[in-house]
């Protein structure tokens, strides 16, 4: 871009690139609406006034026009799409950066796995940021495909669009002064460092916030998100497939508070992308639930661009990227047009620019596992009781439960009337032979199998069932596909859903992989009272940085006190 150009539109000598006139302008440094033309050169904003002169006028005839929406924190893996597939989802709902740090797939394939994402990014109407991921893998107690020490972040914190340290995850690597994730942290230094503080209160706190980390995401209670907010820390508001907190959250912003929140969603499913939306989806509900429409607007644009100190995007303003939504009805975040770097890229929900091939032929070759048979499946204990996973409806942390279970010669049995099923994790990236083995309540299948080569964030298999066959057959059939979702029941695949690359995404269209998904969803809530969202659900119960109780393919995890129990 010519700055002197730029300027000499500004002035208004010179004939802007585009000028968008007649808008009702929101104006997030202010929080109000203003009326004017906004004028366009290349891709950056030149003025905001009378402006008449322009090689192309668009009058927007009053609709309101926004700055493009931020999502502060995602994982685009959990989308299972493809990167030109997740933007073909995201992009017509207005949704012009995201800041991500990639860990899913590091976590499989390490650099390749960001090269990858990193490489396609460049060819998107959609601004990524990355932050390099500060725990491949997450914890000691499991098997990842990779792993990222402090120097090799020092690495990644010099490539192009790396602007931070992404979600510490180890909390109780940091406030135990744990050397080698310090280290990490000092490899960062003077760059943003994301946090990741479930729980984490009081004096853990102090300890979390001094380490120079200044937000979290995993925050879901009131009174949890106003300590942080008194300790200093940014309160990234979470809404997506599985984490929901808003509800929790929103009476926080105020207008003491409100320049220290946005909105995240962290993961969000193909289908709610389709059906719902990204961030726009949580600015609408938002504002359903009482937020007044612009300052909802502000805590998706500038104050997740303030924060990430992307001090060129988030309002409109000269000198800003020309990244911009028009929306018809405030009051529902009717977004109309979206322009990206000045060019129309979509309008009325759809693109206006052909989608890029997206064949499988990178990353394909994931899964490698040792073979086995169903003996290895067997949980044995000589004792009455044993520690079980309880989901918590609509979250992603677990109680730690200590129930009765039902035994055959010594051999665990799953009690459906009880609704406590086996849960396996199988290691997948070195053909280990690892075996996870554990209990979980409050799937509800009352017969098969589910399993997935999804499971945050070492992503080896993990699968949930009524009896060990149904698991086996649903784990051989992941194997086969080199990664996916499967659902199994009377030793037969009821539906499954490829994920070829890194055993995380479908190069397919995102209608079809869509389609796929809703399809595993209904087969497994087929098999019994299953809650919504199995599989999202599936995938985080071998994370064990999320309290309580966790299974990795090492054994089962008590993460309060991060030890294999």
């Amino acid at each position: 871009m010519s700055l002197a150009k730029l300027i000499s539109v500004a002035r208004g000598d010179a004939p802007a690139d585009l000028l968008l006139k007649n808008a009702r302008i929101v104006n997030t440094f202010v929080g109000i609406i203003e009326e004017g033309n906004v004028a366009i050169c290349e891709d950056r904003i030149a003025g905001i006034g009378n402006y008449l002169q322009a090689k192309e006028t668009v009058d927007l005839k009053g609709s309101y026009l926004a700055p493009g929406l931020i999502n502060g924190h995602i994982h685009i893996e959990s989308s299972m799409l493809h990167p030109a597939q997740y933007a073909q989802a995201v992009v017509p709902r207005g949704t012009s950066a995201l800041i991500t740090d990639l860990h899913e797939i590091a976590n499989v394939a390490g650099f390749d796995g960001i090269e990858f994402v990193m490489d396609w990014a460049q060819t998107l109407p959609l601004d990524m940021f990355f932050m390099a991921p500060s725990c491949v893998p997450a914890t000691h107690m499991e098997t990842s495909g990779a792993e990222i020490n402090a120097q090799d972040i020092k690495k990644v914190l010099k490539w192009p669009n790396v602007i931070g340290l992404g979600e510490m995850m180890n909390f109780p690597g940091v406030t135990s002064g744990n050397k080698q994730v310090l280290s990490k942290i000092a490899a960062a230094e003077g760059r943003v460092i994301d946090g990741h503080a479930p729980g984490v209160t009081n004096k853990q706190l102090n300890a979390y916030v001094a380490a120079g980390i200044y937000s979290d995401h995993e925050t879901t209670s009131t009174e949890e998100g106003r300590e942080k907010l008194r300790r200093g820390m940014h309160l990234m508001i979470r809404e997506g497939s599985s984490e929901k907190n808003l509800d929790a959250l929103l009476p926080l912003v105020n207008d003491r508070t409100y320049k220290r929140c946005f909105f995240v969603v962290d993961d969000c499913s193909c289908s709610d992308l389709l059906r719902e939306g990204d961030i726009d989806a949580v600015v609408r509900k938002a504002i359903r639930k009482g937020l007044e429409p612009v300052r909802a607007i502000q805590l998706a644009t500038i104050n997740t661009a303030e924060y990430f100190r992307l001090y060129d995007r988030g309002a409109i303003a000269p000198g800003y990227i020309a990244n911009l939504i028009t929306i018809n009805d405030l009051s529902q975040l009717e977004i109309d047009m979206v322009f990206y770097k000045g060019r129309l890229v979509a309008r009325e929900g759809s693109h206006l620019l052909p989608p890029p091939e997206t064949s499988a032929n990178k990353l394909t070759d994931t899964v490698h596992i040792k073979p086995f048979k169903i003996e290895a499946l067997k949980l044995t204990t000589k004792a009455e009781s044993l520690p079980v996973i309880e989901i918590i409806p609509g979250q992603i942390v677990t109680k730690k439960r200590v129930e009765r279970i039902k035994t055959k010669d010594g051999v665990v049995m799953p009690n459906i009337d009880e609704d406590i099923l086996k849960l396996v994790v199988v290691e997948r990236h070195k053909a280990s032979g690892n075996i996870g083995l554990g209990l979980v309540k409050g799937f509800g299948l009352k017969q098969g199998a589910l399993a997935s080569s999804i499971a945050h964030d070492s992503h080896n298999i993990v699968a949930v069932g009524t009896n060990d066959s149904d698991i086996l057959t649903a784990i051989r059939e992941i194997e086969r596909l080199h990664g996916g979702l499967v659902v199994c029941s009377d030793g037969k695949i009821v539906a499954a859903l490829p994920l070829p690359v890194a055993g995380l995404l479908s190069p397919e269209p995102v209608e079809v992989v869509v389609d796929k998904f809703e399809s595993v969803e209904r087969a497994a809530s087929g098999l019994g009272n299953v809650p919504p969202a199995p599989f999202a659900l599936l995938s985080f119960l071998a994370l064990p940085v999320i309290p309580e109780l966790r299974l990795t393919d090492l054994g089962l995890v008590d993460v309060l006190e991060f030890k294999l129990i």
